[in-house]
């Protein structure tokens, strides 16, 4: 049976009206007991708190800098450089308070807490992400502690407090929640222990990480050898490993378990850096004038700017030994500089200055060498000259005779 269009017409309009009730029914009641009439309002309030950010935070920022303007310390300036961010987070807390408290959530039993936590846990979020955002300009009030600690363990130190910061924030809002934190601290140590048993090494590296930024072993930029390791520039020290990068250009990752096994040698800690020679003159030069070119050696380092003098460091010069080929005379004094350049600048100059006073003794410097003798006519041996054919027979036949007469015998 099919139907007519007047009561097609009137089906749709029933069904039409149908929805209309739905509409009117999800207005007046909306979700959770909350009609639209006070939800709309307080999805604008948030929309409007997220567009009046910029212009609170600039309004403020702008403030509070020209105050700080006419302060001479750069301390104030850095704080509100700092604080912008929490700043700009204000505005967000304050219309989510104020979309809530329109909206009736506030009113509304078993939603009231929950909305009241919301609003709370912002408020406690805010405020820590202003302490840890203080955490860095306040890094002056820790910079004694470089007289004690290297950069390096300062660096540390403030990681360490930012990281409290967080966990005293999260635990914060977790509590706020109604969840302990005691029981979760409590798992994690379990675990902890857990996994200390199967990573070792890995604490045993952090532990000397921790160590070598104590006691300043040595410093990023530092030239060190670790003995049968590598020899190289440190270039960053990590609480697991420090890199180092050798003089060929490669990077060399060093756990820091090995600085605890290892002799570390620091050639950036060098007071003085050393030369240490010895030259050979010809085995013809004579005393006077082995003491000449000795005289003048010291004279030419004493009073000299660029070699430590002997109330400062060690400084020989003296005939020391006589060699296969030479007699050599031993050189042993320090420079003021460490620098590399520099030392080898200073010691060119120096080994010309040598050579000058060699050869203006009248001598010269030796080189392995090797004497032949040839001897007069007197210190020849005397020649052997073999026996004839006659000789070597009437040998023979004593030889036979005298065999005869030890048988007959």
């Amino acid at each position: 049976m099919t139907l007519s269009y007047q009561e097609r017409g009137k089906s749709v309009q029933e069904s039409l009206l149908k929805f209309w009730d739905i509409v009117k029914d999800v207005w007046t009641s909306g979700y959770l007991g909350l009609d639209l009439n006070s939800l709309i309002p307080a999805l604008g309030i948030l929309l409007v708190a997220l567009g009046l950010r910029g212009v609170f935070t600039r309004i403020i920022i702008n403030r509070l800098v020209r105050f700080t303007g006419r302060t001479k310390n750069r301390l104030d300036d850095q704080i509100v450089e700092a604080l912008e961010g929490p700043i700009r987070f204000v505005p967000v807390v304050i219309g989510v308070y104020f979309a809530i408290e329109i909206s009736g959530l506030a009113d509304k039993d078993g939603i009231d807490l929950f909305a009241e936590d919301v609003v709370r846990s912002l408020v406690v979020v805010n405020l820590f992400w202003g302490l840890y955002c203080l955490v860095n300009p306040l890094t002056f009030l820790l910079g004694r502690l470089e007289e004690v600690f290297s950069a390096e363990m300062v660096s540390f130190l403030l990681k360490v407090l930012k990281g409290i910061i967080i966990s005293i924030g999260v635990a914060t809002v977790l509590e706020l929640w109604g969840i302990k934190v005691g029981p979760i601290i409590a798992g994690f140590g379990l675990v902890g222990v857990a996994v200390a048993l199967g990573a070792q090494d890995l604490f045993k590296n952090l532990i000397s990480g921790f160590l070598i930024l104590a006691e300043k072993r040595f410093h990023v930029g530092d030239w060190v050898l670790v003995t049968g390791v590598v020899e190289g520039t440190v270039e960053k020290i990590g609480f697991r490993s420090t890199m180092i990068r050798r003089f060929d250009k490669a990077a060399t990752i060093v756990p820091n378990a090995v600085f605890a096994d290892k002799a570390v040698t620091n050639f950036s800690e060098m007071t003085h850096r050393r030369i240490y020679w010895k030259i050979g003159v010809e085995y013809s030069t004579s005393v006077a004038q082995l003491q000449e070119i000795t005289g003048q050696i010291k004279q030419y380092l004493l009073g000299n700017s660029d070699f430590a003098q002997p109330d400062e460091a060690t400084l020989f010069v003296v005939t020391d030994s006589f060699n296969s080929s030479s007699i050599d005379i031993m050189i042993y004094c320090f420079t003021r500089t460490t620098n590399w350049g520099e030392w080898l600048d200073i010691k060119q100059d120096f080994a010309h200055a040598i050579k000058q006073i060699v050869e203006g003794a009248g001598t010269g410097f030796a080189f392995p060498s090797m004497s032949i003798y040839q001897g007069t006519e007197a210190d020849q041996p005397e020649a052997y000259i073999p026996p004839s054919e006659a000789s070597k027979k009437s040998a023979s036949e004593v030889q036979a005779f005298q065999a005869g007469n030890e048988g007959s015998t």
